[in-house]
């Protein structure tokens, strides 16, 4: 009898569609002329519908899926004081990580000083905007939906997290007296489930041209200027996230860091393509249950959680600019100007919305924070889109190391399924 031929994975699938969208974006940059089919019809076409044609797709699914996904955990926890405590854990957790991250940020870029003989006359400068703080006091109180519905309808995360969270309590404390919503937001959920398996099938269509568009207007000229900044940045994301978060899953819940990535892999290339927590929150909850055996009861709460306020990644590019600006501008920062930096950035990663480029917005409140021009910002605004996709990668896999470290202290993780054969569950569905 003939072996039947193994079919490719989503895994497989994705790195594949990864690697062909840079080399044909490089492509079409580098060695096809500058003319209307290149850039109307295939990069600002093609490429820009079904790119974020896919990317809506999985916008679409967020909403419905956190609330009903929440509501869902929430109802089958029941315990609110198991709610409780996890809640307080995830969010010491991300905090913890948040303010490492920016620590490993600034050790770094002090090793490497990106700033120092920089000739900003050859850089572009682009403008900038500056973001409003908000005190901690209103931080808290933003938490607390005025209007469910607007928040829902806005996808203001947070907010939605709380009222999903609040329903699903009082569902279990109900019971049979709230039998019919119970079993209607159950039907939601597994429908929401399957609507997710259905999109990722068009996901290695969608990431290729995501990808391909690009590359397709970055050229290395621009990056050579920055090339130090850019080298501290990917190290520091480098050392977060393949040193620091695998030392703590490994420490903290004894699993196998190789085999966590491995299996996550698909998910982090996703987020690279998109430069979208929140994109990417589908994604993330159905690949800790199916592969890691990572109880939706976790995820559906610390995944949307994170992807609102745990920015680690988005925290290391702020934590290197700061110095870049200072080094460049030839201002120097004490080490209380540090410990400032730190407390603001991660401060300002609490209710981050999870969408590309916000990290530039929020990176003015830490600028301001120890005196820097704001001005600086537009000198490495040119080639953050790179760094963006690279960042929103480190911030879910940060996501996701908190919620299986969690699910283990919990008993919510199945551990047969986690070191089952990568290879047998290559495929999502």
């Amino acid at each position: 009898m003939k072996k039947e031929k193994k079919k490719l994975g989503l895994t497989s699938k994705i790195f594949i569609s990864l690697i062909l969208g840079c080399i044909c974006g490089i492509i079409l940059h580098y060695f096809v002329p500058e003319s209307y089919i290149r850039d109307t019809v295939i990069v600002n076409g093609i490429f820009y519908v079904i790119g974020n044609g896919f990317l809506r797709l999985m916008k679409m699914l967020v909403v419905p899926l956190v609330f009903c996904s929440l509501i869902c955990g929430s109802m089958a926890m029941g315990d609110t004081k198991s709610l409780g405590k996890i809640g307080i854990k995830t969010l010491v957790f991300y905090l913890l990580t948040t303010a490492l991250a920016i620590s490993v940020a600034l050790g770094i870029a002090n090793l490497i000083n990106p700033g120092i003989g920089l000739d900003t006359s050859s850089l572009q400068t682009q403008e900038t905007s500056v973001a409003e703080s908000t005190s901690v006091a209103d931080t808290l109180l933003n938490i607390i939906p005025e209007n469910p519905m607007a928040s829902l309808a806005d996808g203001t995360m947070l907010q939605i997290i709380f009222f999903a969270l609040f329903v699903g309590v009082l569902l279990a404390k109900l019971g049979e007296r709230a039998g019919i919503v119970s079993n209607f937001v159950s039907q939601c959920n597994d429908i929401m489930m399957e609507m997710t398996s259905a999109v990722m099938y068009v996901a290695p269509i969608g990431v290729f041209c995501l990808i391909a568009k690009t590359f397709s207007g970055i050229g290395f000229s621009a990056f050579l200027p920055l090339l130090k900044y850019m080298i501290a940045v990917l190290i520091a994301l480098a050392v977060q996230c393949f040193g620091v978060y695998q030392i703590l899953l490994k420490v903290m819940s004894g699993l196998n860091p190789l085999i966590f990535l491995k299996k996550f892999f698909p998910v982090m290339a996703f987020a690279f393509s998109t430069a979208t927590s929140n994109a990417t929150i589908p994604l993330s909850i159905e690949t800790l249950d199916n592969k890691l055996g990572v109880s939706r009861k976790i995820s559906s709460f610390t995944i949307p959680l994170g992807a609102t306020i745990n920015m680690d990644g988005t925290s290391i590019m702020q934590g290197v600019a700061v110095v870049f600006a200072a080094q460049a501008y030839g201002i120097d920062l004490s080490g209380g100007d540090y410990m400032t930096v730190i407390l603001t950035a991660t401060l300002a990663s609490v209710g981050t919305a999870g969408v590309p480029g916000v990290g530039l917005v929020t990176l003015s409140m830490v600028f301001t924070s120890v005196g820097l021009p704001v001005e600086a910002i537009g000198l490495i605004m040119g080639i953050d889109r790179i760094l963006d996709m690279t960042r929103t990668a480190v911030n879910i896999t940060g996501d996701a190391v908190c919620t299986t470290i969690i699910a283990h202290q919990n008993n919510l993780l199945d551990r047969d399924r986690f070191y089952a054969s990568v290879r047998s569950d290559d495929n999502i569905t």
